[in-house]
């Protein structure tokens, strides 16, 4: 694996370099420019682009290969619950505003874009990207949205527009707080209500969700403010959502939950869960389950870390790991087979609120994968790559965890 941009001069701007003799000892680079703590992160465009989002509002997109930001803007007027992409030209923020933006940022806008840092000038000084939709959700109970990609194109909107990219969007009913709503995008329509309404016990609010397809199923995971881990699934005959799955492995509420997005044909959905007691829970249910009945399940596997308040919990792509982010300051990894903690990364000096993996390219899987097309043009060319097509390409290849802080700052790690 190649090392990442620690060989690489920095520039200035955003952050620090640092030199590592192991990628356990120290960051990689550290990244400055949040004036208050971050909340959300989030890689895309093939790793080279990281979203941050802090308590103030203030959203940056970052150049990873150069640690520049490219875009500076205040999104929101209180704190960003998450950030993610809908495409490569579009971004969705969600904050304690009551708020849901999608913003305008195609690779041809950025130069066009505020870069300036937020302890470096006033909010109103900043033009934000073009807003395409502006959605009116709850945001009450800091749960963050939840976003897939709709699964039946032109089900929600004008089959002569089907051909649009469109996505669902999981939310905190503003009807029942302690039931969810899904919203079509680019409709804006909400297309189910009050998710979880005919569950018969007591669950307070949700606090973390997770949207997604499995098996051709619509597949909604919700973290409870009781402790509870629930999956409900779609019936697409009827409309109806059912009940799959049942647990509460937590005496606390559930801060974080992730689940494996490619377990194969055979294999169990398979996510898990962490909360603001020291537990860790690994949840598997079967392909084609039948809904549960009243009786709650036991989650496959339990640890107790010994460390309350982990959150942000994410895996990464390739299903290996996982980390959390500690209120201790600590982010851990774990082996996502065997729970087992395999690493801790100390750095930062306050509690961590967000972690976020890169993405893991199986490069058997891309023949024409960024690599093979730029040594190709060098040997058409019969010269040597640039230094910053060297830098995109490592960025693209290496294994990052990136790790956001009370401080206000974001630590890069090189991960296994």
């Amino acid at each position: 694996m190649m090392a990442m941009a620690s060989r690489i001069a920095s520039t200035g701007g955003g952050g620090s370099s640092r030199s590592i003799g192991s990628a356990m000892e120290a960051p990689v680079y550290v990244i400055r420019g949040h004036p208050s703590p971050v909340h959300a992160l989030h890689f895309y465009r093939s790793n080279s682009r990281l979203l941050s989002a802090d308590a103030e509002g203030w959203i940056v997109l970052w150049d990873l290969p150069i640690r520049r930001p490219v875009a500076v803007w205040k999104g929101h007027d209180s704190a960003v619950l998450g950030v993610t992409d809908w495409d490569d030209t579009k971004i969705l923020t969600h904050g304690r505003d009551n708020k849901i933006y999608v913003w305008q940022v195609r690779p041809e806008d950025e130069p066009g874009l505020d870069t300036r840092l937020p302890a470096t000038s006033s909010s109103e000084h900043h033009r934000p990207p073009w807003l395409l939709h502006s959605l009116d959700v709850n945001a009450l109970n800091f749960c963050a949205f939840a976003m897939c990609m709709c699964l039946y194109p032109g089900q929600y909107y004008p089959p002569e527009n089907s051909s649009d990219s469109q996505i669902l969007l999981a939310v905190p009913s503003s009807k029942d707080p302690n039931t969810i709503d899904i919203y079509h995008l680019p409709s804006q329509t909400r297309v189910h209500a009050t998710v979880g309404q005919h569950l018969n016990f007591k669950t307070g609010m949700p606090m973390a969700l997770r949207l997604f397809s499995f098996n051709s199923q619509l597949t909604l995971l919700a973290g409870y403010e009781s402790g509870h881990a629930i999956v409900f699934t779609l019936d697409p005959q009827s409309n109806i959502w059912h009940t799959a799955y049942s647990s509460k492995p937590h005496t606390q509420p559930v801060l974080s939950l992730d689940y494996h997005p490619h377990p194969g044909p055979s294999a169990p959905l398979t996510f898990y869960t962490s909360s603001a007691d020291s537990i860790i829970a690994k949840h598997e249910i079967q392909p084609n389950a039948v809904p549960a009945n009243s009786e709650e399940e036991a989650p496959s596997q339990i640890i107790n870390t010994r460390h309350a308040g982990q959150q942000g919990l994410n895996l990464r792509s390739d299903g290996r790991i996982f980390a959390t982010a500690g209120w201790d300051s600590r982010i851990r990894v774990y082996n996502a087979k065997n729970m087992k903690e395999v690493a801790v990364l100390k750095w930062h000096r306050e509690g961590c609120y967000a972690v976020a993996f890169s993405t893991i390219f199986d490069r058997r899987d891309e023949p024409r994968a960024r690599g093979e097309e730029i040594k190709e043009l060098a040997q058409a060319n019969d010269t040597i790559t640039t230094v910053s097509q060297q830098r995109e390409e490592r960025t693209r290849q290496a294994h990052v965890l990136a790790a956001g802080s009370k401080d206000g700052r974001i630590s890069l790690w090189e991960i296994f």
